[in-house]
């Protein structure tokens, strides 16, 4: 498992991984797009700007990166910062495929991704994926897995994805949607030849959503690796946008409301990766300092009152727009 050099590793941000969703395309559901981007969002300079994040990432400890076939360029940005950099060979690369990038570089295209979670897309994407970062692919996750994707009980997919895995790449799976629990049993319960298929589970948990806990607490039990998207909430939980609450924990602290929200996720045992969505080497480096926060009873109890029933939190993310 590439996750054992994550396991090895001391660097308290070790834990905190970099996530390219909203760095490799101009649009995403994210807010101040405008202002914490550079004017025109090009290709050349969200590349530009994805490898300073990598450069203050990786100079800060940070060992994991997400990307994505439908986070744009993303993966051709990661791929540049690799080859350029081949002393990093301590970085875990996690990709996704089961989303085609349809918005064309513009940030009011009518549709900005297409689902398909079929055999033939599988092959088509892991076959752009592996022409980009080639053995740098650690792992390899079905994106948003949902309990009635036919990606859990297909079993020619099934098959397929374990000869990757016997290449040496970890197979795993991503969710979303206010049944995540379900999703995560319903993965953990596939197996080829009677061992289990996938080996890692990504997940939505933050201050607003919590509904995947005990599942992603169950996984972990099984010896499946935990990684967690969405701390932060889309950015509802960083900045202006965050909750009082958030902020007057994170002013009592002398920290950024979004370390607040990181550090929650990252006191739960089974948390072994917890995505940071940066935009800006600020942000980044706030994201950073959450495991420095010590989050006592009070804090939490106080936390605790933000949480969402999944069906509201899930229907107001769909109704972000794309900016």
């Amino acid at each position: 498992m590439p996750f054992a050099r994550l396991d090895r590793a001391t660097t308290p941000t070790a834990h905190i991984g970099l996530g390219l969703a909203a760095v490799g395309r101009p649009g995403y559901i994210t807010p101040h797009r405008d202002r914490d981007l550079p004017d025109g969002r090009g290709v050349d300079a969200l590349r530009e700007r994805t490898h300073e994040l990598l450069d203050a990432a990786y100079a800060q400890g940070v060992r994991y990166v997400d990307t994505a076939r439908s986070y744009g360029r993303a993966e051709a940005f990661l791929a540049d910062w690799l080859a350029a950099r081949p002393e990093a060979t301590d970085v875990v690369v996690g990709s996704k495929w089961g989303y085609t990038y349809t918005g064309d570089w513009n940030t009011e295209a009518e549709t900005h991704e297409v689902k398909d979670h079929s055999l033939a897309a599988f092959e088509r994407q892991h076959a752009e994926s592996a022409g980009l970062l080639g053995d740098r692919l650690d792992l390899y996750q079905i994106h948003s897995v949902t309990p009635d994707s036919p990606t859990l009980t297909d079993t020619a997919l099934h098959g397929r994805l374990a000869q990757l895995a016997e290449q040496g790449v970890t197979v795993g799976v991503s969710t979303s949607g206010p049944a995540q629990a379900d999703a995560i049993r319903a993965a953990l319960a596939v197996t080829v030849d009677g061992s289990p298929l996938f080996r890692t589970v990504q997940a939505t948990y933050n201050a607003l959503e919590t509904s995947a806990g005990q599942a992603l607490a169950e996984a972990h039990d099984a010896g499946v690796t935990v990684l967690v998207k969405e701390a932060v909430a889309n950015g509802r939980l960083a900045g202006t946008e965050a909750p009082a609450v958030v902020r007057e924990i994170a002013a009592d602290a002398g920290l950024e409301p979004d370390a607040v929200a990181l550090a929650l996720v990252l006191r739960e045992p089974w948390a072994g990766v917890v995505l940071s969505g940066a935009v800006t080497v600020a942000q980044l480096a706030g994201n950073l300092h959450a495991p420095l926060l010590d989050l006592d009873e009070e804090r939490l109890d106080r936390l605790s009152a933000l949480v969402e029933e999944p069906e509201a939190y899930w229907r107001y993310r769909s109704l972000l727009p794309w900016t």
